[in-house]
């Protein structure tokens, strides 16, 4: 069965994104930081081949069928060029969207339960890649995301775009699954633990 992963680079004090991300500047300032770990864009159809262990993390993420994305992450990316490794994207979007930028873009306006709905239907028996702090929080708060992957940068941005800001009061429990020491980023893995 399909499983929801939010996959995130953050640094060691919480950020996902440096101050003053912008459509122009979408990592914010000194944000480009937390993914180093990713190595230099090598034109292939995934973007990045980092070495290993980092490289059996990435492979793993490359190999979703389907990616569920914050509006404003996607527009800061710059769409990803309307193509995320090939899959369906599906973003969940208030009022009218616009014109998709390529057959993978899908704009949902009812709501991130049906985005993520839409795209486990998608992906059929791959997994679904969730990319956002606010869809993040969103979904967690909803129930929707199974697993996180968090590739911790050992780096302290001070300031920017925290990936748990306004997750809420209400407790989420995880259960740790794997830890991978890749030296310049640790990644680690946790289950999102159901409430009952």
């Amino acid at each position: 069965m399909s499983k929801s992963i939010l996959s995130m680079s953050m640094s060691l004090d919480g950020f996902i994104a440096g101050p003053a991300d912008s459509a122009e500047h979408g990592l914010g300032l000194e944000g480009e930081r937390l993914h180093d770990w990713l190595g230099e864009w090598n034109g292939s159809s995934a973007g990045f081949d980092p070495p290993e262990p980092s490289g059996t993390v990435f492979r793993e993420l490359m190999a979703t069928g389907a990616v569920v994305v914050g509006r404003r992450t996607f527009d800061y990316a710059g769409h990803w060029n309307g193509d995320h490794h090939g899959v369906p994207i599906f973003v969940p979007t208030r009022g009218t969207p616009p014109a998709p930028e390529s057959k993978w873009v899908n704009y949902v306006t009812d709501g991130v339960e049906s985005a993520m709905r839409q795209a486990k239907d998608s992906a059929g028996d791959a997994d679904v890649l969730v990319h956002g702090a606010d869809l993040a929080q969103s979904c967690l708060r909803a129930g929707l995301i199974d697993e996180l992957e968090i590739s911790l940068v050992p780096v302290l941005l001070g300031e920017g775009r925290r990936l748990f800001e306004h997750l809420g009061a209400e407790h989420i429990e995880l259960e740790p699954t794997r830890v991978v020491d890749a030296g310049d980023v640790t990644h680690l893995h946790y289950r999102v633990i159901p409430t009952e």
